[in-house]
């Protein structure tokens, strides 16, 4: 029998912090009621709230110099549903998890579909892979895929693709995301405007495919591996290829993918404008990682991203409806901690980002008082939400303090003797 957290366990902990939480949780009510918030209604949103987690993510990462497997590793999907499970049994988070193939292929979908349902997670966005090669392939992708000069290779791609879609049916989802590591290393490697032509034409014949009701998610990246141009380098350059494909295609900021500096929540903003904000990949980067834990590093960015997604649900911007999910690589630390760190960072921000009293913020801006709007603005994030996000877990029967519970569980401890090492130290981010 595979071991889960027993939901006692979760009681118990509670149980033993709960005077204290209650105490927590009614001054942080008593003072945002002098702001005339409602801390319960703020609650009631945080608990609605959810972002997925990566089935990559479970298992642990590396660089391009070597990974160290940790103990207990997820060996196949099935693993990493328990893990994503777990990570949404102790933060009521994460309810659904999204899939990566060809990592994630089995021969039985339908088992999947049922396996996960009985752990009580969903699926999300199915990911396509196009950027490595896998055992067995006919043709490589080391100088391209969906945008590779050679049109035998462009339909090995496309066909991928469309069998991710095909897949994603079986499981439930509802949109597709689509990374290429396309680009050039050199200058005059490759003809700029005709690779995006080709990748135009290869996204063009996946469009074609999706279902009703389904949408694919364009994800840009600045650079790595192609490191002189990328063909998918900006959100312009994804909003371009959207806005020629039609109404499904969108764009997917990931926090990561962007140079030192940008304006990110700028971009989303016009993103929004343009009614393709097709969601987000939650981390955070310094210097070449741009798979960091979300939150570890710019606190401050996330909540002024969420500042803007509060902005477009209030202001009920047209066609707005992200997908929201975590996508990061754990090199040194247990990969579920991260997630469920990461996670409550989420929600975090989206609490800080409720309590900003829009209707002063306007008054202020328009009234061009530049230090009264920014203190206003600002008031969010100073404020320690954390009493709402336990309230959150605990009302929805998570854990008011998950990471602790899960180490009083030992569950990395069960799952090294359900879970043999099958393999040492590699190279690879993944």
């Amino acid at each position: 029998m595979s071991y889960r957290i027993p939901d006692a366990l979760i009681g118990e902990a509670n149980a033993k912090v709960a005077a204290a939480h209650d105490e927590d949780y009614g001054a942080l009510g008593r003072r945002l009621k002098r702001s005339s918030v409602d801390i319960d209604a703020v609650t009631a949103k945080v608990a609605a709230f959810a972002v997925a987690v990566p089935t990559w993510g479970v298992g642990t990462g590396g660089t391009r110099f070597a990974r160290f497997p940790g103990p207990g590793e997820p060996r196949g999907i099935f693993d990493k549903l328990e893990d994503c499970a777990t990570i949404q049994q102790l933060t009521r988070a994460t309810p659904t998890c999204s899939p990566h193939f060809p990592w994630d292929k089995v021969s039985d979908y339908r088992e999947l579909a049922e396996r996960a349902k009985a752990l009580g997670v969903g699926f999300d966005a199915v990911n396509s892979n196009t950027f490595q090669d896998e055992p067995g392939q006919n043709l490589s992708y080391k100088f391209g895929s969906l945008s590779h000069s050679e049109k035998a290779v462009r339909d090995q791609a496309v066909a991928h693709n469309v069998e991710c879609i095909e897949i994603g049916e079986k499981l439930g989802s509802k949109a597709l995301t689509v990374w290429i590591a396309d680009g050039s290393n050199f200058p005059g490697q490759s003809n700029l405007n005709r690779v995006f032509d080709w990748y135009l034409e290869s996204l063009s014949a996946i469009y074609t495919r999706l279902p009703a009701r389904w949408r694919v998610f364009l994800e840009h990246k600045l650079c790595e591996p192609a490191f002189y141009s990328t063909v998918i380098s900006d959100w312009g350059t994804s909003l371009m290829a959207a806005e020629a494909l039609g109404p499904k295609a969108s764009c997917l900021v990931d926090l990561g993918h962007h140079a030192p500096n940008v304006n990110i929540e700028q971009i989303i903003a016009r993103l929004i404008r343009a009614g393709r904000l097709a969601g987000f990949h939650f981390n955070d980067s310094k210097y070449g990682d741009d798979d960091l834990d979300t939150g570890s590093i710019d606190p401050f960015r996330l909540y002024r991203v969420f500042n803007e997604l509060v902005d477009a649900g209030v202001r009920g911007a047209p066609g707005f409806d992200p997908a929201y999910m975590l996508d990061q690589s754990h090199n040194v630390t247990d990969p579920i901690e991260s997630l469920m760190v990461s996670a409550m960072e989420v929600q975090r921000a989206y609490a800080q980002a409720l309590l900003i009293d829009r209707a002063a913020l306007e008054v202020a801006q328009e009234g061009n008082d530049v230090m009264l709007a920014h203190r206003i603005f600002k008031a969010g994030f100073v404020t320690d939400v954390s009493p709402i996000l336990a309230a959150a877990r605990r009302r929805g029967g998570g854990a008011i303090d998950p990471i602790a519970v899960y180490r009083a569980s030992k569950y990395r401890a069960h799952k090294a003797k359900e879970r043999p090492a099958v393999a040492g130290s590699s190279s690879g981010i993944v």
